[in-house]
């Protein structure tokens, strides 16, 4: 590597939970590119998808906004959601509007990304993993099925298999970007976000599977703080990892990063974060038994009555994990 030459960190996964760790890597020195998830059907995205057969735009929103080096004032408009007044735009976030108007301009969700990119001055890259919506499905335990992000969260059930398809069932394709990061990469990050409807759903792509599989890079799961209701009931870092070689494929993940701090549960506000359960608890001997490095400490922040993961203190760790003092 030449002096001064920048590490790549690549950065998988989607909804509210990878812009966490986004903007305090945005401040470090390092090319950072983040690979969002394209199959969110729910909310403001899933009705611009269905009305305009584009990828779902708010991962995407909110990667951008993470990334952005433009004032605050600024991106506060990028995010401004209209209130359920407006009968018209109700719900619609603002900067999902500008990048399907981009989108429907161009025909090329992922030109348009790039090109908004650089309006918004953004320190790194944002890269959707495929450039069609795709189809999330899950086949649950009890032997039933269920199709599309929405209805594999409400449904509450525990998930035997992942896999996901293009809107005409097809296998779907990275773009060849995606790819090129990841065979890049000095270090692959997992999340922060939900197992099956965030991280999996990139990495159950075929291609992505493989290519991360490859990759010579560190690779680093970032274990929720909480269990997700009927999805991860009870499980353990070492389950969720287990999730992931069960989809995926074995040996995809060197460290596992797991909070140890005490959630106390008289601060959680479980009515206003009614997805989450408990606390996901470390087991370390289960972790070794999987060739996953464990590494604990304090990575929680409390805020607004629910349990989120420290940015700051997970940026901090990556470094060390790529500067190999850990």
């Amino acid at each position: 590597m030449s002096a001064g030459k920048k590490r790549n960190v690549v950065v998988i996964g989607g909804g509210s939970g990878l812009p966490v760790i986004l903007r305090p890597l945005r401040d470090c020195n390092v090319e950072v590119t983040a690979v969002v998830t394209v199959a969110d059907d729910g909310g403001s995205s899933g009705v611009i998808r269905n009305f305009m057969n584009i990828v779902p735009p708010g991962d995407i929103r909110n990667a951008l906004v993470s990334l952005s080096l433009l004032p605050d004032d600024f991106l506060k408009i990028f995010q401004y959601r209209f209130e359920s007044s407006d009968e018209f735009f109700k719900n619609h976030a603002l900067g999902n509007l500008i990048i399907a108007a981009m989108t429907e301009m161009s025909g090329d969700i992922f030109g348009a990304v790039q090109k908004l990119g650089r309006f918004m001055m953004i320190s790194g890259k944002v890269y959707p993993v495929a450039t069609d919506p795709l189809v999330l499905h899950a086949a649950f335990t009890d032997g039933t099925q269920g199709s599309g992000e929405h209805e594999i969260t409400v449904a509450h059930k525990v998930i035997e298999r992942l896999s996901i398809t293009t809107e005409k069932g097809e296998q779907p394709t990275p773009t060849s970007e995606v790819l090129l990061a990841i065979d890049h990469a000095d270090i692959i990050v997992f999340g922060p976000g939900s197992l099956y409807t965030s991280i999996l759903p990139n990495l159950v792509i075929p291609s992505v599977g493989k290519a991360v599989k490859a990759s010579p890079a560190k690779k680093v799961y970032i274990a929720n703080i909480m269990t997700q209701k009927g999805e991860t009931d009870h499980y353990t870092d070492a389950s969720h990892i287990k999730a992931i070689y069960h989809n995926v494929t074995d040996g995809i993940i060197d460290y596992v990063l797991t909070n140890t701090a005490i959630v106390p549960e008289d601060y959680i506000d479980f009515q206003k974060w009614d997805e989450i359960s408990t606390q996901v608890k470390v087991d370390l001997a289960e972790d070794k038994k999987l060739g996953v490095t464990p590494i604990t400490g304090d990575f929680l922040e409390l805020r607004d009555q629910g349990a989120f993961h420290d940015g700051q203190k997970i940026a901090e760790k990556l470094l060390q994990i790529l500067d190999g003092k850990v």
